[in-house]
């Protein structure tokens, strides 16, 4: 028994080193269950097995594999159907006001895993063509996880995932069902690129977007990692752009870099753009993408 707590212990910091993600030691239950593919492929019985073999020749490799094993995937289409309510009747007119001069809007989806939130974000702006014509959508997803992107843009979704989240009437009208499964529009897919990425990741040129989506990922970070994720989240949105959280997520108390946009959870500006929109002061303070 405490071999095997031990064991669990050492996968756990080797997805902390790698991802950045907290495997307390409430959820190490998973481990055994996200591993047991690998546990049968490779002729063993359990984590102490596994662990010894990361000692060995092939241990890089397994090492990744142990990781993608261990990443949660969870996503489907229009997850938190309130959110993205908010998104069409608050948060997308505000830009599409603040653009109009450009008529341009880049959006990121951070922790994309299989591509179902972009392909919400898309089908968004596809349900609107008067409203968006003329306009240039550019929505970047981006997961840790290299098997998720591979998923995302390979865009086939069998009978269950197509149906997580949608109704028939828009299964029907953006997606067709194909002997491989189902797959979107080639329209729908024409403003989506997705690349691998850690959110943690500090880039030199980082990308500024309208919107950032970071949903259900900082809930696997330690106080200290999810500070970082928020500098780097700041770092990444326009002054005045626009950051959605996951329905159980919050910066309240936790960064001082956001504020609650409105009265529904899960929606931030940039701190101080609220006050500064009020005076009618420019919002963006560059000390903020200095922080991290």
């Amino acid at each position: 028994m405490e071999v095997t707590r031990a064991s669990h212990r050492i996968i756990a910091e080797l997805l902390m080193r790698r991802t950045g993600q907290q495997l307390t030691s409430g959820r190490e239950w998973r481990i055994e269950s996200a591993l047991a593919g690998l546990f049968r492929e490779y002729g063993i019985a359990n984590a102490d097995q596994l662990v010894c073999l990361l000692d060995g020749p092939d241990a890089d490799a397994l090492a990744r594999r142990v990781v993608e094993a261990l990443l949660n995937n969870e996503t489907y289409f229009f997850r938190d159907r309130q959110l993205f309510q908010q998104l069409t009747e608050t948060v997308l007119p505000d830009l599409a006001r603040s653009r109009a001069a450009t008529r341009r809007l880049s959006i990121w989806s951070a922790g994309c895993s299989t591509g179902q939130e972009a392909l919400s974000l898309a089908m968004i702006f596809a349900e609107r063509p008067q409203a968006w014509r003329g306009w240039t959508i550019d929505i970047l997803g981006t997961d840790i996880s290299a098997q998720a992107i591979s998923a995302a843009r390979r865009a086939r979704y069998s009978q269950f995932e197509i149906q997580r989240g949608l109704g028939v009437v828009q299964m029907l009208k953006h997606f067709r069902e194909t002997a491989h499964g189902w797959e979107p529009d080639p329209a729908l897919l024409a403003p989506i690129r997705y690349r691998v990425g850690n959110i943690l990741d500090e880039q030199a040129r980082p990308e500024r977007f309208d919107l950032v989506l970071c949903r259900n990922v900082l809930l696997y970070f330690d106080h200290a990692t999810r500070d970082t994720a928020f500098a780097r989240l700041a770092s990444s949105l326009r002054g005045d752009g626009w950051l959605m959280l996951g329905s159980g997520e919050s910066v309240g108390g936790r960064s001082d870099l956001f504020e609650s946009a409105t009265e529904v959870q899960g929606l931030y500006r940039r701190a101080g753009h609220l006050a500064a929109e009020q005076q009618g002061k420019p919002a963006f303070n560059a000390s903020l993408v200095q922080r991290g």
